[in-house]
């Protein structure tokens, strides 16, 4: 494992800090290491999003951008 010193503001320090001490994580450094897993596994859905939004926009299959689409399918996420 890759040692390496992060510095946080003050509200994200005390927030990381609730969840170790809520016993959600062991250590700053776990919930560190799952954020970071979350936020490429979400890189990856989007970027094969993405790559299915470019594909129906280059066969004809929709007048819409793919910006207009990831914007609709964004919006259906978070009802």
């Amino acid at each position: 494992m890759i040692r390496q010193s992060i510095s946080f503001t003050e509200p994200n320090d005390k927030w990381l800090k609730s969840q170790v001490e809520s016993k959600e994580y062991s250590s700053k450094s776990e919930l560190i290491n799952d954020l970071v897993r979350q936020a490429r596994k979400q890189q990856r859905q989007i970027d094969w999003l993405k790559s299915k939004l470019e594909n129906a926009e280059k066969s004809g299959f929709t007048n819409d951008s793919k910006e207009q689409i990831l914007l609709r399918s964004k919006a259906l996420l978070d009802e």
